[in-house]
């Protein structure tokens, strides 16, 4: 196992900059700062329910024959190529 010792001072020296900074408390004040923004600006792109196009997921209605049939014809496609695999 040969590591490249330029990755592991990399590594370090990465992991003592992030601890030096926060533990100067002006750069943590910056970086809880531009952390609760970053969230604030990723929460706004939460889906919502009415958003989402599946209406009926997990709810099959056993009087739709063509949903059935296509859900055991996915079936069987997967069984037919496990089977394909195993006996080559």
């Amino acid at each position: 196992m040969n590591k490249s010792p330029l990755k592991s001072y990399l590594l370090v020296g990465a992991g003592l900059t992030g601890v030096g900074l926060i533990a100067y408390n002006p750069s943590r004040n910056k970086l809880v700062s531009f952390t609760k923004g970053l969230k604030s600006r990723i929460g706004s792109f939460n889906l919502k329910k009415s958003n989402l196009p599946i209406e009926k997921a997990g709810n099959p209605d056993p009087d739709d024959i063509e949903d059935n049939k296509m859900v055991s014809e996915g079936a069987m496609y997967s069984v037919d190529y496990y089977n394909k695999k195993v006996q080559e």
